[in-house]
């Protein structure tokens, strides 16, 4: 597990995931019927990309969000 506390790392871990997938960008961008500047911007950490749009590409990706609250312990 990896946490994650901003969008430049989140944009991080979707390119490494995406590289160790072998899958280009525009690959992505297709699968997860986004466009490939989204992906793009994604990658790059972009302040405004739409986290639902995001959550999408990290699906397709096999990936998975967990929220946790101050003082929560992760397990």
């Amino acid at each position: 597990m990896q946490t994650i506390q901003n969008n430049k790392a989140l944009g991080e871990l979707i390119r490494k995931e995406r590289k160790s997938q072998k899958l280009t960008q525009e690959e992505l961008a297709a699968l997860a019927g986004v466009g490939v500047r989204f992906i793009r911007e994604l990658e790059h950490g972009k302040e405004s990309c739409r986290i639902g749009l995001a959550i999408q590409v990290m699906q397709t990706l096999g990936l998975s969000i967990a929220v946790y609250g101050r003082g929560e312990r992760l397990a």
